[in-house]
């Protein structure tokens, strides 16, 4: 069995195995509508590097950034002295982060910080003050700090080391929240569970399993994604029935039947619901060899003439004879791997096979490529 089948195999037998010995909790496969996080960003300057930041000559908008913030701070420039900066310590970055839900002003999140220029290092830089804006354009947070940039690197004489990457880093709580968003968690007499994944039988177990717990007619399934719950309007009752309601246990669903295809890595994955039927296939290679042996043609004695280098180009086809092969109905995971197994294809060569197969209706799953 090739080693890349082999590993799927494993893989999927584990998960097989731990799916059936341990039931989902709530909390696993579905969500609060409207608990969520909120993505942040901003426009910023990392300061106090060693001569790795921006070349301002080719980066206008690190040279503008510095001369907003000098303003800001009472400071002008005159115009012909801004033609003469020379930026070298610092960096124009971009600047993103998480607003957890629930957060408060005062709390602090972590931040992430990288280059948008062509600084060679933001490594013992620090980030000024810079505003974090949501989608709305309001400010939510100020974050400012000193960087961590896991990576190293040196250059001399032309020649150049670097371990991992040097243009972004991070600041563990490097952000203060500065505003709160609201969360509709206490608003009215009901809440809505979200499914991870669109599954009428998930979301009917979903409901079955809070009916079971705290009486019929507390949950409604609305569809296959949404499951309506009655819930108490004091809050701190609220929060007590929302805490045991997540930590409710139910069979595990049985997945669709899926097949992921990654086109540029040539990795497949089959989930443990995937089935082959009965299915006739013919396979051959083709191989196309290129090879160019350089031909010098020499002048001829006092002819003033030059000599010429070119190239002949030989070009071999080479195709093998596809084998028709018969693959017997596979009603398990195990038995669909050792089919595919049989053909003796490549990861690459199965991107092609499993579509066709999919084609003839023979695969009972669906196709995803990513």
């Amino acid at each position: 069995m090739p080693v890349t089948l082999r590993l799927l195999f494993i893989a999927g037998v584990l998960c097989s195995f731990m799916l059936s010995a341990q039931a989902s909790r709530i909390k696993e496969i579905a969500a609060i509508e409207g608990v969520r996080s909120n993505q942040l960003t901003g426009f910023g300057l990392v300061v106090g590097l060693d001569g790795t930041g921006d070349q301002t000559t080719q980066m206008p908008y690190t040279t503008q950034g510095l001369t907003n913030y000098l303003q800001q701070m009472g400071i002008s420039l005159p115009a012909d002295a801004l033609s003469r900066l020379q930026l070298k310590n610092v960096a124009a970055v971009l600047v993103t982060a998480q607003l957890p839900a629930f957060a408060r002003p005062g709390q602090s999140v972590d931040v992430n910080v990288s280059s948008m220029g062509n600084a060679k290092s933001l490594k013992g830089g620090m980030l000024i003050t810079t505003p974090l804006r949501g989608a709305d354009g309001e400010i939510y947070a100020l974050a400012q700090g000193n960087l961590v940039v896991a990576g190293a690197g040196a250059s001399a004489g032309g020649s150049k080391v670097q371990i991992n990457h040097l243009s972004a880093g991070r600041i563990p709580n490097g952000a203060q929240i500065e505003r709160a968003i609201p969360t509709p968690l206490q608003d009215g007499d009901r809440i809505r569970l979200g499914l991870d994944a669109s599954n009428f039988q998930t979301a009917r177990r979903v409901a079955e399993a809070i009916n079971r717990r705290f009486g019929p007619g507390v949950a409604t399934s609305l569809d296959g994604r949404s499951i309506e719950v009655q819930a108490p309007t004091e809050p701190n009752a609220r929060v007590n029935f929302l805490a045991e309601m997540e930590e409710l246990t139910l069979d595990q669903p049985t997945p669709s039947a899926k097949v992921v295809i990654n086109s540029r890595t040539g990795s497949i994955v089959l989930n443990q619901a995937v089935t082959l039927g009965p299915c006739a296939i013919a396979h051959g290679n083709l191989s196309v060899s290129i090879s160019a042996t350089p031909i010098i043609s020499q002048p001829g004695p006092f002819s003033q003439g030059q000599t010429v280098v070119a190239e002949k180009a030989n070009i071999e086809i080479k195709q093998e004879p596809g084998i028709l092969m018969q693959l017997p109905a596979a009603p398990q995971l195990a038995d669909v791997v050792r089919a595919l197994n049989a053909l003796g294809a490549t990861p690459q060569d199965l991107l092609a096979i499993l579509q066709a197969i999919k084609a003839a209706g023979a695969l009972n799953a669906e196709l995803e490529v990513i």
